[in-house]
């Protein structure tokens, strides 16, 4: 009897239970059946085949005897005629243990297992036929076996013996691995055809759907430069990187990219699916893993947002993308985009901020070494878990093998070594350390970091953008992080070094670099007949306070003034010479107290050596204070007010703590809001900026020109790659006679006697006028603000020296003595004496005004002495008559306002404004210097 499975399936088993010896058996299998036969074999039986041919129903099914050997059982492959689905006759061991033999079928047929015994049985295994399905039994065509012991021999078929896995005939192994690997290749081949259709159909379909998205204009950082358009101030924005054409780029530069990145770049449509198909065998059979990414697809990734992720469908549309920009643009217009957009570390996007990060120079002025090390960085410019990337600065071995690598298929290409082209380089070249690197400069976090500040101000100012949110305008921040700007600053590269090196405490050789930690400078120098900014220090970074200009405190509030103390009788003593008071007037320098409890006096020295004899010239060099309040209060507190705010000073903090604009506050206001006659001696903070201002505007013989910072700003056209400036944005000097000159000279008379009592005289005989000024703590003897202001035709500059310490507001040198503005423990004038050197090396001496005496030297509060006797020279040194060398000049700490709290600033460490501190509360004291 027989059974049929499905004929679809076209494989089929037969089974053959075996009987007793001596009776014959036959089966049938159709295409995908299954045949039981329950005869016995006859031992000696022959078989008979007939013909092929078939009756209706059964096609050329026959029968087979096999005449069963006596011997042992075992097993035999036997292989059968390659009629389809056919039944084989075969020899079986009569062994009571049962026989079996496994019989591959031909290729059409499939292949049989039969066992036989004393109660064996013969299954005839599953055939997979390649033709058509047949709905009836398969023909089997019938075969006769050789007898046991024929010409097969032992082991053979019929031959004693028995035949295992391991003997099989090595031919009949070989092709049947031959047809496995054979029928594996066409199985993969096909599923390849299919999926490859289906990605094709797939494809098709899903780039009809993608559209090629507006390239969005890269963030471009802004780079600001120092006067000379060279040296780096700063740069800002979220990346690091500078728009440059690709005629900007060297040849060889874009040889080495594509070296390392894409050798292919110039033949294939944006997609690569030869180094796809290569990355893909390479990875399927256990090499490295490799990406197929051409330079086209990593331009796309970087360059839109929507392929920021990393999943299949992120892959094809990146493909799409691809193919469609390669469609769009050119070569080289793919190339620049791509050098522009890619990050090669340390903060670098681009190549030009790689070229200045790695080498220091432009993109334009790469060689092929260089080029060979950027282009070797692209690939992992940063360590990871798994490797430490191409940096040399990190990991020299990988990154010079990896710069062997791209000069190898940049010679294999043809770009080097070949006819035009450059020579391959043998040296790797020399890389900047990564502290010394261009991308050390950006941010702000520098001491050149402050202008920053400065530079959004006057970008306001120019219409650029907005600091306030107005309508219609850009934020200035936005644009200075991704604007693309060049700034070109007023900063002279050699000054700013000058005034580091002068002083920066961190700076080896300054004046405070051996002081104590808590001693803090700024130091702001102007050029007069400009109003240019020559030199900014005010911290180390443009992120932390600004010791020379204004802070914002958490609270919103504007902070960073210092009390001026004495260096602020410029302006009084030029107020009362415009209001006709002679320098020759004389003075009451009697310490008394103006409102019955607070004593003005003469830093302790009582009423000096002049008493009520003090002419206005003698209390300038000296600095008595006592004076200059008679002066303030005889000429109006208001006109002391209103000559700062017109020398430039147009930022004060009253008692309270609370900011005003002079700008927008008129004198009177001011003096009703609290600048009273301790105005004159320098009370109330101002900033060193604004003080330096001032100075600057005596230096110009009374001509004001606004202190500023930018000289151009520029913008590159995108399309062209050239630098425009700015609309209506730029340098706009606008001098301003403010002050008579004939007053000015008069000043610059007197205070040009001051730097040589000080210690402050400048090299080669260098006229210069100077004035120094301390004010102390919160009602002690000691000293928590010291100043130097001073200037030559040439230079106008302002230097103070206090605490950054909220704990240790006070200011001791290293010697333990009271820091004070000039004299032996004067540090501010010793800072101010070697940047003046420094900056004014070369340039021409001026020889400066002496005082005429002009005005009325009647106007004064004090006794006019009586007529100096004739005579030998008075041989008496303390008495007041007689003809004295100006004395080293002392600083005054006067009266404090009530403690406020200063938020922010240096030594006061609480909430409101000030920047200097708490100030005094008590009566002033004299102290030397």
């Amino acid at each position: 009897m027989s059974s049929y499975g499905d004929p679809s399936s076209q494989r089929g088993r037969a089974q053959v239970p075996g009987g007793d010896p001596g009776n014959g058996w036959s089966g049938s299998a159709g295409s995908g059946g299954r045949a039981s036969v329950g005869a016995r074999a006859s031992v000696g039986d022959s078989a008979s085949v007939p013909a092929h041919g078939a009756a209706p129903g059964r096609s050329g099914s026959g029968r087979a005897s096999v005449p069963a050997p006596t011997g042992g059982s075992g097993r035999a492959t036997v292989p059968v005629s390659p009629a389809p689905g056919g039944r084989a006759s075969v020899p079986i061991s009569p062994a009571p243990g049962g026989g079996r033999a496994s019989v591959p079928v031909s290729p059409a047929g499939g292949r049989a297992a039969v066992g036989v015994g004393s109660a064996g049985r013969a299954s005839v295994g599953a055939a997979s036929v390649g033709a058509a399905s047949v709905a009836g039994r398969a023909g089997v065509a019938r075969a006769s076996a050789p007898p046991p012991g024929g010409p097969g021999g032992p082991g053979d078929f019929g031959g004693p013996g028995r035949r295992g896995r391991g003997d099989r005939d090595p031919d009949a192994v070989a092709r049947a691995k031959k047809r496995r690997r054979i029928n594996l290749l066409i199985a993969s081949f096909a599923v390849f055809i299919m999926l490859a259709g289906i990605g094709v159909v797939g494809f098709t379909y899903y780039s009809t759907t993608v559209v090629l998205p507006k390239a969005l204009p890269m963030p471009l950082s802004t780079t600001v430069y120092m006067s000379d358009g060279k040296t780096v101030a700063a740069k800002l924005g979220n990346q690091n990187r500078q728009l440059v054409k690709i005629d900007q780029i060297p040849q060889w530069v874009q040889d080495a990219v594509a070296a390392a990145e894409d050798r292919n770049f110039y033949r294939h449509d944006g997609v690569d699916y030869k180094g796809i198909a290569r990355a893909a065998w390479n990875n399927f059979t256990g090499g490295d893993k490799q990406g197929a990414s051409t330079i086209t697809q990593q331009y796309a990734r970087n360059a839109y947002d929507s392929l920021k992720d990393d999943t299949y469908a992120r892959k094809v549309k990146e493909a799409i993308l691809a193919s469609k920009l390669n469609d769009q643009y050119t070569k080289s217009e793919i190339m620049e985009h791509y050098l522009n957009v890619i990050y090669f570390g340390r903060g670098a996007y681009g190549i030009e901020a790689a070229a200045q990060t790695y080498f220091g120079v432009p993109a334009k002025k790469l060689n092929v070494a260089q080029a060979a090390v950027l282009a070797a960085l692209i690939k992992q410019p940063v360590k990871s878990t798994t490797h430490k990337g191409y940096d040399p600065a990190v990991n020299l071995p990988d990154a010079q093998q990896r710069w062997t690598y791209v000069l190898n298929n940049m010679e294999t290409e043809g770009w080097l070594n070949a006819s035009g082209k450059p020579v391959r380089p043998t040296k790797y070249p020399k890389v900047l350390p990564p502290d010394k690197a261009g991308s050390t400069s950006f941010g702000v976090k520098t001491p050149r970091g402050n202008v920053i500040n400065y530079v959004r101000k006057e970008m306001e100012q120019w219409g650029i953008c907005s600091n306030s949110g107005a309508e219609g305008k850009p934020s200035c921040v936005d644009e200075l992080r991704d604007g693309g700007y060049r700034i070109t600053t007023t900063l002279d590269p050699k000054l700013q070094k000058y005034a580091e090196e002068a002083a920066r405490p961190a700076q080896k050789g300054s004046i405070l670099n051996d002081q104590p930690k808590n001693l803090m400078a700024a130091l702001v120098s102007i050029d007069p007949s400009t109003g240019r900014v020559l030199a900014y220090y005010g911290g180390d970074s443009g992120a932390g306070f600004d010791y020379a200009g204004l802070n914002t405190d958490k609270y919103g509030d504007l902070t960073g003034g210092h009390p001026p103390g004495s260096s602020f009788k410029i302006y009084t003593l030029a107020a009362a010479i415009n209001e006709n008071i002679s320098v020759k007037s004389y003075w009451d320098a009697t310490p008394f107290k103006p409102d019955g409890k607070n004593e003005i006096g003469n830093a302790g020295r009582g009423a000096g050596v002049c008493g009520k004899s003090c002419t206005l010239e003698q209390s300038t060099i000296k600095s008595y204070n006592v004076p200059f309040y008679h002066v303030a209060e005889k000429i109006g507190f208001d006109k002391v007010v209103d000559m700062a705010r017109r020398a430039g000073v147009t930022t004060m903090w009253n008692t309270d703590g609370k900011m005003y604009n002079l700008l927008k506050t008129k004198p009177e206001e001011a003096v009703r809001a609290g600048f009273d006659g301790w105005t004159a001696f320098g009370k109330y903070p101002i900033t060193v900026l604004e003080h330096a201002n001032g100075v600057a505007t005596l230096a110009a013989r009374g001509q004001y020109n606004k202190a500023h910072f930018v000289k151009t700003i520029q913008r590159m056209d995108r399309n062209t790659g050239k630098w425009q400036n700015v609309r209506d944005a730029g340098e706009k000097l606008d001098p301003q006679g403010r002050l008579r000159p004939d007053v000015v000279d008069e000043v610059t008379g007197v205070l040009k006697q001051i730097p040589g009592p000080n210690d402050a005289k400048l090299e080669n005989g260098r006229e210069a006028a100077a004035k120094t000024g301390t004010w102390e703590w919160n009602g002690t003897k000691d000293n928590a603000h010291a100043w130097m202001i001073g200037y030559t035709p040439q230079v106008a500059t302002a230097v103070w020296v206090g605490s950054r310490d909220p704990d240790k507001p006070k200011i001791f040198d290293k010697g333990g003595a009271r820091v004070t503005g000039g004299g032996s423990h004067g540090l501010p004038a010793k800072i101010w004496k070697k940047y003046m050197n420094a900056a004014l090396d070369g340039k021409e001496k001026a020889e400066l005004p002496k005082v005429q005496g002009i005005g009325d030297d009647t106007l004064g509060t004090g006794v006019k002495p009586e007529p100096k006797p004739t005579g030998p020279v008075c041989p008496d040194p303390l008495n007041p008559f007689c003809p004295q060398d100006p004395q080293p000049q002392d600083q005054q700490q006067q009266q404090p306002f009530p403690n406020f709290p200063r938020p922010g600033g240096p030594g006061g460490g609480g909430n409101g404004g000030g920047g200097g501190g708490l100030l005094p509360t008590t009566p002033p004291r004299s102290t030397p210097y």
